[in-house]
């Protein structure tokens, strides 16, 4: 499991009991993944911790708030500092312990097929893509927008029609270039303008 992509191990630990993962090869069935976990509900509990301490935590009230399902390994820190960052009318859960009902989920680059498979499993939420490269809390996901930005190249422009990316490319060029040193210095990303929705 440890050489196959992300996404594609996330596809067979989102596997149901009875559900199976087929591989095809140019429209051709090549090989078949089935599930071999026996439980449909439960919950994951650490092994080391006594049944007391589990039984003190009250259940998370999600009423009023925004519910961030995060579809990407984030320690118990990490959701923690994420949410403490979003502020208190929102609650960060991982994906498992998160309901169907979801406002959001927050899932790294990705396949679409994986993408698709998330939606049906949260419905109702919004669907965010995010590189995170957070080295204190040891979290990192590299799409390819972050691997091209480490390779050198000089900014990135969210997909846009040609008058808004004319825009973004001449901020870029003209205002949004600082020289330190005789280099150039990273550019930022533009938010889009909000009169071009």
């Amino acid at each position: 499991m440890s050489r196959l992509p992300e996404d594609i191990v996330a596809l067979i630990d989102a596997l149901e009991p009875g559900e199976s993962l087929v591989l095809t090869r140019d429209g051709a069935s090549i090989a078949t993944i089935s599930s071999t976990v026996d439980v449909i509900q439960g919950a994951v509990v650490d092994r080391d911790a006594p049944e007391e301490q589990a039984d003190e935590q009250p259940p998370i009230d999600l009423d009023g708030v925004t519910v961030v399902a995060t579809a990407m390994e984030l320690s118990a820190a990490a959701r923690v500092a994420l949410s403490d960052q979003l502020g208190p009318d929102y609650v960060v859960l991982d994906m498992h312990a998160a309901p169907k009902t979801a406002d959001v989920l927050l899932v790294p680059p990705a396949s679409p097929q994986l993408i698709g498979r998330l939606r049906l499993m949260f419905p109702e939420a919004r669907v965010i893509v995010a590189e995170i490269e957070d080295h204190e809390l040891g979290v990192r996901y590299e799409g390819p927008v972050g691997r091209l930005l480490n390779a050198g190249v000089d900014g990135y422009m969210p997909p846009a029609a040609l008058p808004q990316v004319a825009r973004q490319l001449d901020f870029t060029l003209r205002q949004g270039r600082e020289l330190a040193g005789g280099t150039a210095v990273p550019l930022q990303i533009t938010p889009p303008d909000p009169g071009d929705a």
